[in-house]
């Protein structure tokens, strides 16, 4: 009778060949576990065909996302900063205060300049009232008319006076506002240019700002892309540390110059960003159509399923959902281009699989 050390060695040898028959059976046995599915309730599903169509070729390369808009925002007056509410990472909305410069000078002379118009309102209303009196007078031939011409241009003079005196409060008021730096646009501070207590003149910066409501890729093309591309194309970024669902996207702008050492030529796509999940500087897959045209099958991309590292669609054969591997070879307006076991008129699983299991009944909606 074998002792416990040669026991426990064959059972050790039995679990190390064991384990990997049972993995390959949990991952891979499902393909033909007809009898599970069998036993399972059928699965209500939406299905759609399978189709081979005519599409453009398709290239993709790596790119680096930046923001749509980069700006350093600067102070119009100069003074000391006396206010200073922002930091590097916040996130402002346009309007926000940056900073605000010391501007206790202006507000003094805001308030002697409005006393002096007050004045000259006070003298302006007895300057009215005297003309009226000596109006009246005139037209009786009571005063002579080089009285009444007197005491109009006296009236004149105050109304001229007013008007520089509320023109001085409103240069006033409009140089105390160029003392509050605020943002032009909604986004991130990025660099911190000054502090509180720092002087600044006149376009001294106050910060970086960046807005990421909108991103733009920069993608180096290979010349012998570049003349298969077209301008304001559409085309497919992947932003793989967020997501491997790719996003919609559209050529901004083509560089004519390009780089001589590599013969690239940057392009630029833009996307919509409205959550702001994608920063500056991340890693992009761009996918351009090109110029080129080929024979694929097309899937409804909600037909793709992610299984690991392997992608795979839910055939429908008799009543049944059959899962097929499929490599994705490129998408087309919310289809995915696939090479696999499929052929056209098969029908595929794109709404309730993500709970399929192989062999599952289902019924369509």
């Amino acid at each position: 009778m074998p002792d416990l050390h040669t026991r426990r060695r064959l059972l050790e040898r039995l679990m190390i060949f064991a384990m990997p028959v049972l993995l390959f059976s949990l991952i891979f046995g499902f393909y033909s576990n007809d009898a599970i599915g069998q036993e399972m309730p059928p699965a209500l599903v939406k299905t759609a065909p399978v189709v081979k169509k005519t599409v453009s070729e398709q290239v993709s390369l790596i790119g680096t996302t930046e923001p749509a808009l980069t700006s350093i925002v600067a102070c119009e007056a100069e003074g000391v900063v006396e206010h200073f509410p922002v930091k590097e990472g916040d996130f402002v909305k346009k309007g926000s205060l940056l900073a605000r410069l010391d501007s206790r000078e202006l507000l003094l002379r805001k308030k002697a300049a409005a006393a002096s118009r007050e004045k000259i309102k006070v003298n302006l209303e007895n300057a009215k009232k005297e003309l009226e009196r000596v109006n009246k007078l005139k037209q009786s031939d009571a005063v002579a008319q080089r009285r009444f011409d007197d005491t109009e241009s006296v009236y004149r003079a105050l109304v001229q006076e007013l008007s520089r005196s509320e023109a001085e409060i409103e240069l006033l008021e409009y140089d105390l506002s160029r003392h509050e730096v605020s943002a032009p646009v909604s986004g991130f501070i990025t660099r911190e240019h000054t502090q509180i207590g720092e002087w600044l003149r006149k376009g001294s910066p106050v910060v970086t700002l960046i807005d990421l409501q909108k991103i733009l890729i920069s993608v180096p093309v290979p010349e012998r892309y570049m003349v298969q591309l077209g301008s304001r194309e559409n085309a497919l970024i992947t932003v793989k540390s967020i997501s491997d669902q790719p996003l919609s996207g559209k050529v901004h702008s083509v560089l004519s110059q390009g780089d001589s050492n590599s013969r690239t030529f940057s392009v630029k796509v833009s996307v919509e960003n409205p959550n702001y999940r994608i920063k500056s500087g991340m890693e992009a897959l761009v996918t351009f159509n090109l110029a080129g045209s080929r024979e694929a099958l097309l899937v409804p991309k909600d037909a793709v399923v992610n299984a690991g590292r392997e992608r795979l669609v839910f055939k429908v054969n008799d009543g049944k959902a059959v899962p097929s591997i499929v490599e994705i070879l490129g998408y087309y307006d919310g289809n995915a281009a696939v090479s696999g076991e499929l052929k056209p008129g098969d029908q595929v699983v794109v709404r309730g699989n993500e709970r399929l299991r192989p062999g599952q009944p289902v019924r369509s909606q």
